[in-house]
């Protein structure tokens, strides 16, 4: 079997996506080919896992000082050199097309008549998942960005919806041994927001924050802060130190976080439909706290606040990588129940749970925690 995957390069959580999806895959008698596009070539790292990859222009949204600039994003994307590398990108030798939120992929297997597949934190906002913000063009753009044939969203919590857990991108390797001064620390990661503002809000707690950035290019310290370049291992090793993110409304970084029982305060890039849920599904959820901009207030209530526990997740790209090669694409069915049974969430959050209704589920099939949630 033969497959393009094609990866949304604009968010490191897409690319993380896909390093997950492709070590499971590499389980298997399956050829795949990675492409990606929606940032310059040179920025992309730690794309080993990858091979020889290609990049492609793509398309992508602009942000200043934390939030959408609609005018520079107009400016920035060039639709006829999407147009071209859709009509230029050769899939007929593919058995199937996988997108995550990838357009050049997605359209040219829909113009070539190749079956394509989405896996994505996108593809979730189809179904009645929690949403803030929502506009007739985000609809728009949800629909029409990347279609596929088939869809398999994730999202935190199945809302009763036919969607999947996370895609988590950790394995043995990312466990490196803790010391005291790690765990004190604070993870930040606000790549949307402006360096120097991240900065000032920083400097004003009496508290060591790690905060990587990409305008960061060699790691030095000043004050309370180490100023970190961005690079998956060192990432992940101060994600699994910290004792806490402080990070914009994306999926993956939370979801990591989520597993690890990292206590979460975000801020959505304004004017970002997909942050704007992400951040408002976590919070109703009990899972993260919430800023609408730098907020020095927010932060020294967060910091003062207790962690709420792990949420353990199982390998979803394992099997979703065994449901791709048995090629039994509309059947999703057997692949929710199995995944979503294995969940367990800590017991602080069962409450904010409640309020979602689940008559149509089969609860005895269900560890005992969540028989009593679904009641």
């Amino acid at each position: 079997m033969k497959l393009l995957y094609g990866v949304q390069g604009t968010g490191n959580g897409h690319i993380s996506r896909a390093r997950a999806m492709a070590r499971a895959l590499a389980g298997y008698n399956v050829e795949v080919d990675f492409i990606f596009s929606g940032r310059p070539a040179e920025r992309y790292f730690d794309m080993a896992p990858f091979g020889d990859y290609r990049t492609f222009t793509g398309m992508s949204f602009v942000s200043r000082h934390g939030k959408i600039d609609m005018l520079a994003t107009a400016q920035h994307n060039h639709l006829a050199q999407l147009r071209r590398d859709i009509r230029q990108l050769d899939v007929s030798g593919y058995d199937k097309v996988i997108s995550d939120f990838e357009p050049i992929s997605a359209w040219a297997a829909r113009q070539q008549g190749v079956p394509s597949v989405a896996i994505s934190h996108q593809a979730a906002f189809s179904h009645a998942v929690p949403k803030h913000g929502e506009t007739l063009i985000n609809r728009l753009i949800m629909r029409y960005f990347a279609p596929t044939d088939y869809a398999v969203g994730l999202h935190w919590y199945h809302f009763n919806q036919p969607i999947l857990p996370p895609i988590i991108d950790t394995h043995p390797g990312d466990n490196t041994a803790e010391s005291p001064e790690a765990e004190k620390s604070v993870l930040v990661y606000l790549p949307f927001e402006s360096l120097p503002a991240v900065s000032e809000l920083l400097f004003r707690f009496n508290q060591s924050f790690i905060c990587f950035h990409p305008d960061v290019s060699e790691p030095y310290q000043r004050e309370n802060l180490t100023f970190m370049p961005l690079g998956k291992e060192r990432f992940h090793a101060a994600l699994h130190q910290c004792q806490g993110v402080i990070a914009n409304g994306g999926f993956e970084l939370p979801s990591e976080a989520l597993t690890l029982g990292k206590k979460l305060l975000l801020k959505p890039l304004s004017g970002q439909f997909e942050q704007l849920s992400n951040v408002a599904t976590l919070t109703q959820l009990g899972l993260a706290h919430s800023m609408d901009s730098l907020e020095a207030s927010a932060v020294r209530e967060w910091l003062n606040t207790p962690a709420v526990g792990a949420i353990d997740y199982p390998d979803v790209a394992q099997a979703l990588a065994e449901w791709l090669v048995k090629g039994e694409l509309n059947q999703t069915r057997s692949l929710f129940h199995h995944l979503w049974a294995q969940v367990d969430y800590p017991e602080a959050v069962e409450d904010s749970m409640m309020d979602f209704n689940r008559p149509w589920m089969r609860v005895n099939q269900y560890p005992l925690r969540l028989q009593r949630l679904i009641r």
